[in-house]
């Protein structure tokens, strides 16, 4: 397949014009080197996206740099023998609108130790709307259970629930068997809530217990938030249960005591999914176009649009207006 000449692609810059970002026609030289060449379907918006858009947060490490941690398209030249042309592929954070040119291009050039082949069971489009919030939700359910978390332990709470992370964790974990109980203070989407997979919907007050130590009320949970609310389902998980800590939009901060952990065994796991290992990766993709997959991702996918909409879908995120996944779509579907 023929790359053309120039392209569009949203790009970032931070210099002594200050920091902007917007639609911009590249070549292909302009990009990172990189073993395998992508034209571009589908790309997503993650909260990382609207904070690195904006400058609302420190997340390039370089610049100017193509933005978006996201991206699934097919093939159109490689280096490596591991991939041809016409390939379908996608690639979820490592570094892409961080150290690397990102995934809102119509062509990208990508890092072949990054790139893995779409699994039989998910469009690309599909893997978009999962995407990193996807993803970082399946490892985090990854990581519970392999750390022997089971239904039986009791209901997996999952906060900060109607953003990109928690609605997915909703749909994902109630498709793995677990009963979800899903944490919000937006009770206005209650019902949407439900229609992912909760099991109920609780108001931020059930997370409130100062007390180190609590009624048990969770058998584990997700955390997007962190400060108080963490501490409080950590004091509020069973015996030998799993909590698995993914963001911080609330607090980076976490005042707790040890005593969940020495008295009812119960775990703290991180969940950094930019740099996962590669076995981890396909394995965590190979669950989500499987027996993980959720029902109804065009129903988790409540927008979509093209680059020159991004800057509207940063705002709306920054302002906490957003519901579920905006797909971003950056050329013709082969």
């Amino acid at each position: 397949m023929t790359i053309p000449a120039n392209f569009r692609a949203f790009r970032i810059h931070n210099d002594a014009d200050g920091y902007r970002s917007g639609i911009e026609t590249i070549a292909l030289e302009t990009l990172n080197p990189g073993e395998v060449v992508v034209k571009a379907a589908y790309s997503s918006v993650n909260y990382k996206d609207a904070l690195a858009g904006t400058g609302k947060g420190k997340i390039l490490r370089r610049f100017p740099l193509v933005g978006g941690i996201d991206i699934a398209g097919h093939v159109v030249a490689s280096d490596d023998p591991a991939f041809k042309e016409g390939d379908a592929v996608l690639v979820t954070g490592s570094g892409l609108s961080e150290t690397r040119d990102g995934g809102y291009s119509e062509y990208a050039r990508l890092d072949a130790r990054w790139v893995i082949p779409l699994p039989a069971g998910l469009s690309l489009r599909e893997a978009m709307i999962l995407g990193t919030a996807g993803f970082t939700a399946a490892l985090g359910l990854l990581r519970m259970e392999e750390n022997r978390q089971t239904p039986a332990l009791g209901p997996l709470a999952v906060t900060g629930a109607t953003g990109g992370v928690g609605t997915l964790a909703i749909a994902i974990y109630s498709r793995a068997g677990y009963a979800v109980h899903a944490i919000s203070g937006k009770p206005e989407h209650a019902a949407w809530l439900k229609s992912l997979g909760a099991a109920e919907v609780l108001g931020r007050e059930a997370l409130s217990t100062p007390r180190p130590m609590d009624s048990v009320r969770f058998g584990g949970g997700l955390d997007n938030v962190g400060g108080p609310m963490l501490a409080a389902l950590l004091a509020q998980t069973a015996p030998y249960g799993n909590v698995a800590s993914c963001g911080l939009a609330a607090s980076h901060d976490l005042h707790a005591t040890v005593m969940p952990f020495i008295i009812r065994g119960v775990s703290l796991l991180g969940v950094a999914s930019a740099g996962t290992a590669r076995d981890i990766r396909e394995e965590v993709w190979r669950r989500l176009a499987g027996e993980w997959k959720p029902a109804g991702l065009d129903w988790i996918c409540a927008r979509e649009v093209g680059l020159d909409g991004l800057p509207a879908v940063f705002a709306d995120m920054l302002d906490g207006k957003s519901l579920g996944r905006t797909l971003v779509r950056l050329g013709n579907v082969v």
